[in-house]
């Protein structure tokens, strides 16, 4: 078989991707999820939060529920129909550190889940403090 003709094979082959439809829904998706948020964020004010006190709270609450949902396993199937757009709120965060401690449950407490429950979303953690306080030593600078 020449290079051409496992060229044109391999493209036969390969899976069709639908990019526009992944964005468009990955897009939609995040956007209920912080139009949920939001509704909580409500909520939380009507119930007598200041709207400073009222977002942690809110955030508080989707970490919950984004949490239960994965434990349950219902968190899988929507992360499968919303892509990034289940992933890259906040919902995504509490997924990542639930996820990885029930992989590692068998193996206990302490090694298993103590000690992996971080490794998806640790990354996460220290590159944000990190910049926080990059940026924050900037802003001081600048000032």
């Amino acid at each position: 078989m020449q290079y051409k003709d496992y060229q044109q094979l391999a493209k036969q082959k390969q899976l069709k991707i639908p990019v526009f439809r992944n964005v468009v829904v990955a897009f939609v998706i995040g956007g209920l999820i912080c139009v949920f948020g939001q509704l909580l964020m409500t909520l939380f004010m009507r119930l007598g939060f200041a709207q400073e006190q009222a977002g942690n709270p809110t955030v508080a609450a989707l970490i919950l529920i984004a949490a239960l949902l994965t434990g349950l396993g219902v968190w899988d199937v929507f992360g499968q129909f919303a892509g990034a757009g289940a992933g890259v709120p906040v919902t995504g965060f509490a997924n990542s550190i639930v996820s990885s401690a029930l992989e590692f449950k068998r193996e206990g407490l302490i090694l298993g889940i103590g000690g992996h429950m971080f490794s998806l979303a640790g990354p996460v953690i220290v590159y944000g403090a990190v910049t926080a306080f990059v940026v924050g030593l900037i802003h001081a600078v600048l000032r």
